[in-house]
């Protein structure tokens, strides 16, 4: 384990049971997210040819907001 996450974690002992399970949920949140992400680049890669695709053919419009 790398120096600056061992200091984390030692900082993190010191928070309450509560806060403790509250960071567990966050970084357990966070590495399910990325590894939802990792599993779908190949899909979103598709999706943004396709919306740049449909930019250069004048489907698309400029948004407002």
């Amino acid at each position: 384990m790398i120096d600056a996450l061992k200091s984390i974690l030692d900082q993190a002992e010191m928070l309450t049971d509560e806060q403790q399970k509250e960071l567990a949920q966050l970084i357990s949140d966070e590495l399910a997210w990325d590894n939802t992400l990792a599993g779908s680049q190949d899909a979103l890669e598709k999706l943004a040819d396709e919306a740049l695709q449909e930019n250069r053919s004048g489907k698309t419009i400029d948004s407002k907001w």
